[in-house]
């Protein structure tokens, strides 16, 4: 069985309309769990005759929410859907065909971006890969949470969503699965991504690129990495510090902007130490 776990948060003008995008699916075998982050809009009320398992609960953040729908879900398959996206037909029955065919244990697909009612281009820097791919996923996040599936045992594995982190949680738990298990690709637009919003995380909060840099240091501290994985992710991160350091720098603050420089410096000693 497939558990989708749909996470919202005052998001009742899409609501229904990704709930049917799964309902719809020909894939049977699945349950449909919406978790409600704290919503102060009445969005049950969109739900009523629909075969949902609705889980109201206080605001805590989209990965406590996520994680709690991975805690009472029943499958053996996991797979999410951010409210404000939609899956399109057949995408849930064409990547667990996938999947079992090629014996991976997670998958994405391709999507459709749409922002502010229109459609955009993805970026040479959004290209998708298959199999061992930690090194693509260390730049940015290139997997949406909306279009993966994932075998619940690896979160037994690694772990749940980082709840310390309020974005930027998709890109950390990514890195932490690639540097373990090869990944799918599914190289067909399944899901649309609708952006744009006021209120969407990513515009919410400036400086996004500190919160990489947070789940940079943890794995590089975490004693996961293989050499390579450890060398790729230490270099990504040196660049990364590098680079918001130096803007943290141009907006006058002096001190957040010494913080980078004084973790990229202890960094490069390490590695003098490791040579």
């Amino acid at each position: 069985m497939v558990s989708v776990v749909i996470t919202t948060y005052n998001r009742r003008v899409f609501l229904k309309e990704a709930v049917l995008s799964v309902l719809s699916q020909d894939y049977k075998n699945k349950e449909v769990i919406v978790i409600d982050d704290g919503s102060t809009d009445n969005s049950h009320d969109e739900m009523k005759g629909l075969s949902v398992q609705y889980i109201w609960k206080a605001n805590e953040g989209i990965s406590h929410a996520r994680n709690t729908g991975i805690q009472v879900a029943k499958g053996e398959y996991i797979a999410f859907l951010d409210v404000d996206d939609l899956w399109l037909k057949g995408k849930l029955s064409q990547q667990i065909e996938l999947m079992e065919g090629q014996g991976f244990s997670i998958s994405y697909t391709d999507e459709i971006w749409i922002r502010n009612g229109k459609r955009l281009n993805q970026r040479k820097r959004h290209k998708k890969y298959t199999g061992y791919i930690f090194e693509q996923c260390l730049p940015l996040c290139i997997i949406s949470p909306s279009s993966v599936v994932i075998k619940r045992e690896i979160f037994d594995d690694v772990g749940l969503f980082d709840e310390s982190l309020p974005v930027c949680e998709d890109y950390d738990i990514w890195l932490r699965i690639s540097s373990k298990y090869p990944i799918l690709f599914v190289d067909k637009p399944l899901i649309v991504k609708r952006g744009g919003h006021e209120d969407q995380l990513s515009i919410r909060y400036e400086g996004i690129d500190r919160f990489r840099i947070q789940s940079l240091l943890k794995i590089v501290n975490s004693g996961m990495l293989d050499n390579a994985q450890y060398t790729q992710a230490k270099e990504e991160l040196i660049k990364k510090c590098q680079i918001y350091g130096n803007g943290a720098k141009k907006r006058g603050k002096v001190e957040e902007a010494g913080h980078y420089f004084e973790l990229i410096k202890h960094l490069k000693q390490e590695n003098r130490q490791e040579s």
